[in-house]
């Protein structure tokens, strides 16, 4: 079993200084625990002097000279230089004091926060300028981290609304251009028409499931696997993708651990990264995909916020492509950013990945550094649990009809009068309602049997699932299809159990919707 160690996530690890003297309390000792150097400038001369923890922080040579003010541009960027500048300026004329977060230029970056205060003599001239320096370029770059987190879960938050709705939309504009051209005559001039109106809407209906990975809200079905399986499971596939210029190479522990992942969804994000990979390396290059155990400590998870402590596998993607700066780093997860011509991607893949790996109950990380390629570290909690096995299913049907009665509860208009069009063509008698409360109204009044209740998971007033609860509770035995585009919202580890709850996902197709219908009245 293997430590965690990333040392290439832009942490720098904790040097050795100098030792002490020994003596308890000694001050160099103490600002080398604390990581803050102090310093003080003569106004007059623009002569500085540094403790020996400043040179630690600045990253420079012990034995050398302090640097005088006027040549401060050697430590800082341009925009730090003139903050500090400016608040040294006010500080001989006010005497006021200051505190700047400024950005390092020693290799590898860092901020450091400085403090000063000017001191008087006695006559009230400032004589004197002193101040502290701490390295805070850890703590800055877990803020980034919680902030990055932050706007990603704003922004997938905004991508499922948008979902939810558009799954609505695409269930009524597919459905009804499915019902329009069932009713052509074969031949029909406005029947090609209608089969491109079928294929926009199975193409907006991709990038509304692409959308719903990256907020986390998609619907999957995770199964206990082993990843290294899986990942060699795809391959063939990947070296078909990349071609003969990339060499492919993929390894994987031999006692690896099992995780609870959908299949699909797994090798989709594995296929993405691939392919991000490939168009990093334009002329050619090595893709590495490892599959280890690791167990992450608490002071990893505690420098990670989406990570958690404990046995994981993880799936590592490297390429010695191009690599990412530190600006497109930050945005790369996010839904639509792309650095390719809008011609050639829609800026989804790496959303979509981020996505699927949250709601797997993982956490991935991005190491990249221009020129020196990239690496994805995908961590999966593991699982003692035995593998899945797949069951066998079978063949639907080619006609589904039925003569059951059926409550079907539906706040969109268009989605309701869609599915009762669908459902009573098939034969089915159909009662419908625009509200959960509407439902229990309208079910108090039938005398006879409601065979079952098909309703969206996410209405008006109460949802579902506390429709679904309050109907079973009155009619035993009464069959429940939840349809939602909202895995989250379907509830079925909380009410399937007890309420013998089954799914349907939007956007569905007439015949997703008779077969599941049919499905569980059979059941």
């Amino acid at each position: 079993m293997t430590q965690a160690r990333d040392s290439d996530d832009g942490t720098t690890p904790v040097r050795s200084g100098a030792a002490s003297n020994g003596r308890v309390g000694d001050p160099d000792e103490i600002e080398q625990i604390a990581h803050v150097g102090s310093w003080t400038l003569d106004p007059a001369t623009g002569e500085a002097t540094w403790s020996p923890e400043m040179y630690r922080i600045l990253g420079l040579d012990p034995t050398g000279s302090a640097i005088a003010l006027p040549a401060i541009d050697q430590l800082f960027t341009s925009e730090s230089v003139e903050r500090v500048t400016a608040a040294i300026g006010r500080a001989l004329e006010t005497g006021e004091p200051w505190h700047e977060e400024l950005e390092l230029l020693r290799p590898g970056g860092g901020w450091v926060m400085s403090n000063g205060i000017a001191e008087r003599d006695e006559a009230g001239r400032i004589w004197r300028i002193r101040g502290t320096m701490q390295d805070v370029t850890e703590h800055r770059r877990l803020e980034e981290q919680l902030r990055q987190s932050q706007r990603l879960e704003a922004i997938g938050q905004l991508a499922g609304g948008i979902a939810h709705d558009f799954n609505n939309l695409l269930t009524a504009i597919r459905g009804y251009a499915e019902l329009a051209r069932s009713g052509l005559e074969p031949g029909h001039e406005v029947a090609g028409d209608l089969d491109h109106v079928v294929a926009a809407a199975d193409r907006a209906r991709e990038l509304v499931g692409q959308l719903l990975a990256f907020s986390r809200k998609q619907v999957l079905e995770p199964r206990v696997i082993d990843p290294g399986a899986a990942v060699e499971g795809i391959v063939p596939l990947l070296r078909r993708l990349l071609g003969e210029g990339i060499q492919l190479t993929a390894r994987s522990d031999a006692d690896l651990g099992r995780i609870t992942v959908d299949p699909g969804q797994l090798g989709q994000v594995i296929v993405n990264l691939a392919v991000n990979a490939r168009d990093a390396m334009p002329r050619g290059g090595n893709l590495v995909i490892e599959t280890t155990n690791v167990e992450l400590d608490a002071a990893y998870a505690a420098n990670h916020p989406d990570a958690s402590a404990g046995r994981h596998v993880v799936i590592a993607v490297s390429d010695n492509g191009h690599g990412m700066d530190a600006a497109t780093r930050a945005r790369a997860f996010e839904p639509f950013f792309t650095t390719k011509p809008a011609e050639q991607g829609t800026g989804m893949g790496l959303a979509t990945v981020y996505g699927i790996v949250h709601q797997s109950g993982g956490s991935i990380y991005l190491y990249s550094e221009p020129g020196r390629g990239t690496t994805f570290k995908l961590y999966f909690p593991r699982t003692d649990q035995p593998l899945t096995d797949v069951a066998t299913v079978p063949a639907p049907k080619r006609r589904v009809t039925g003569t059951e009665t059926i409550l079907l509860v539906e706040d969109d208009d268009d989605v309701r009068s869609f599915a009762r069009r669908v459902l009573s063509g098939a034969g089915f008698t159909v009662l419908d309602a625009d509200r959960g409360s509407t439902a229990l109204e309208l079910a108090a009044r039938v005398r006879g049997p409601i065979h079952l209740l098909l309703t969206d998971a996410v209405m008006p007033g109460f949802d579902g699932l506390e429709l679904a609860e309050r109907l079973v509770a009155v009619r035993p035995g009464l069959r429940v299809l939840c349809v939602s585009g909202f895995s989250e919202h379907a509830v079925l580890q909380h009410g399937a159990a007890t309420l013998g709850m089954a799914f349907l996902p939007k956007p569905y197709r007439a015949e997703d919707l008779l077969g599941r219908v049919r499905a569980v009245l059979d059941a």
